[in-house]
């Protein structure tokens, strides 16, 4: 069994509050992996409230971002196409779970109570590489220390280019297979 994670593929990381021109770029890349991918997909959702500014991300990070119910706050409509298509033409359950901080802290629930609990591989994919990637990443390799997990370069965009090269090394340090 294969799993996909998809981190945070939102408007408000790609052309909406905090536009990034690497995930722009790398959008088409994301689309292709889900098209192609044969197995488990989950998607995660950044996910504020209106108080975001009040909260102690909001105070480090004042830009108010992927707002619940907000244009923000949905998946890139490029990759809703892509999840309605596989939906559709290969009946693939596509899940999305909500986040309110950088790592999702309830995988290991979600996943068990799917009965997706024996994994041949897990990748990740999606934005941003150096925040919410890496700590997803992390999450997933403390709940499945034995399982190979990658992550797909050409798939992920940091905030700065090179704050993307350190999250992947740092990541490589953990062993997580960088492709």
């Amino acid at each position: 069994m294969k799993l996909l994670v998809v981190v945070d593929v939102q408007n408000d990381f790609v052309t909406g509050a905090l536009r990034n021109e690497e995930a722009i770029k790398k959008l088409p890349n994301v689309c292709e992996e889900i098209k192609n991918w044969d197995g488990i997909i989950v998607f995660t959702k950044d996910t504020h409230k209106k108080n975001y500014l009040d909260t102690l991300e909001g105070k480090k990070l004042p830009v108010k971002h992927c707002i619940e119910n907000t244009w923000g706050w949905a998946l890139c409509v490029e990759v809703l196409n892509v999840m309605r298509d596989k939906e559709v033409q290969e009946g693939n359950e596509c899940n999305i779970v909500l986040k309110d901080t950088f790592g999702y802290k309830g995988w290991r629930e979600y996943l068990y109570s799917h009965g997706w609990i024996n994994f041949d591989e897990i990748e990740v994919i999606g934005y941003c590489t150096d925040i919410c990637v890496i700590s997803n990443v992390m999450i997933l390799k403390s709940i499945f220390p034995n399982v190979p997990i990658k992550v797909k370069e050409s798939c992920c965009a940091g905030v700065t280019p090179e704050s993307h090269k350190n999250a992947l090394e740092a990541m490589k340090m953990c062993h997580i297979d960088i492709i």
